[in-house]
């Protein structure tokens, strides 16, 4: 699955999340996710 469909996702998730622990969890995979995906564009190119 591509990085920013797996963001989406998670967003998509979020909004719809009403347990704390359960949104916790998402901001967590999420934050996990962006960072992620700032690192695969801050590599230089192969």
């Amino acid at each position: 699955m591509l990085i920013e469909q797996h963001i989406e996702e998670l967003r998509a998730e979020l909004r719809n999340a009403v347990i704390r622990e359960e949104r916790d969890e998402i901001l967590a995979d999420l934050a996990k996710a962006q960072a992620e995906l700032e690192a695969a564009f801050s590599e230089p190119p192969h």
